[in-house]
């Protein structure tokens, strides 16, 4: 199970750094930037993203919208009626789960990033 685990974290690494690398080398060529310039920025901005997207997910609470059905008024989600109940264990749970793979692929691409930027010497 642990290998499972191990094997889709590395796809999931994988994936998020081949995606930003390619991105952000577009968008570099397009800018008229150097390549290990601009995927070094991609990676540390995606990365940043995830980190701090990890964290606002890990802090939720443990109150969850019971239905969105609610007649919405002329200012929207504000002040419709909504109600309100407390997430399961297994919600909760995800939400913690989630919030690990967020900060770790988050700081696995900053640390890509670091090592990517030409600027520093790394040792």
């Amino acid at each position: 199970m642990l290998l499972a685990a191990l094997r889709r974290l590395g796809f999931v690494l994988c994936l998020a750094g081949g995606l930003t690398a390619a991105f952000s080398a577009l968008v570099g060529l397009l800018a008229g930037a150097s390549l290990t310039r601009a995927v070094s920025l991609g990676f540390y901005l995606v990365g940043s993203f995830l980190l701090v997207s990890g964290f606002f997910i890990g802090n939720r609470g443990p109150a969850r919208v019971k239905s969105e059905s609610g007649t919405a008024g002329p200012f929207g989600m504000f002040l419709g009626s909504r109600t309100v109940r407390w997430a399961t264990a297994a919600e909760q749970e995800d939400s913690i789960n989630l919030s690990a793979v967020f900060v770790t692929v988050g700081l696995a691409l900053v640390v890509l990033g670091a090592a990517v930027d030409s600027r520093y010497k790394l040792a």
